[in-house]
């Protein structure tokens, strides 16, 4: 199941990060400012009411900004990465953005795939981007945004 994030998810999404990320993970701190703000989305990904991963994304004007995909390690090939980045793109739409950015590691080719299976394209590049020396790949998607009226 997704569903949007709330504050008493800090602590599960923070654990997650950990998994996740390692010495990249965000504190605690940090992943509560992306649940506070008119410009920031979270939905988090629940299996039998137990958090397996989390998207955030900070839509600003026209522009839609994926911050994080996470999920943990146990569910990783298993779609929830892929439903994430759905409502990631769905909330873009719903919010009249007209492309969506992201960074990803340029090793990290698991998710390189799931980018670009839902339509990312690299656009540049940033050396020596990540703690452990990696590049990270910038990618872009073009949406259509939704037009009342």
């Amino acid at each position: 199941m997704i569903r949007p994030g709330s504050p008493g998810d800090v602590d599960a999404l923070a654990s997650l990060e950990d998994a996740a990320f390692g010495a990249d993970a965000w504190s605690p701190t940090q992943v509560a400012g992306e649940l506070d703000g008119p410009t920031r989305h979270v939905v988090v990904a629940e299996d039998d009411g137990v958090v397996v991963g989390y998207a955030s994304l900070m839509v600003v004007g026209d522009t839609a900004d994926v911050a994080r995909i996470a999920v943990v390690p146990q569910q990783r090939r298993t779609g929830v990465g892929r439903r994430l980045l759905s409502a990631l793109l769905g909330e873009s739409e719903r919010r009249g953005a007209e492309r969506v950015l992201l960074e990803v590691a340029s090793d990290n080719v698991a998710a390189i795939g799931l980018y670009e299976a839902g339509g990312f394209a690299a656009i540049a590049t940033r050396p020596h981007y990540y703690r452990s020396g990696a590049d990270a790949v910038v990618m872009e998607r073009r949406v259509a945004p939704r037009r009342d009226g």
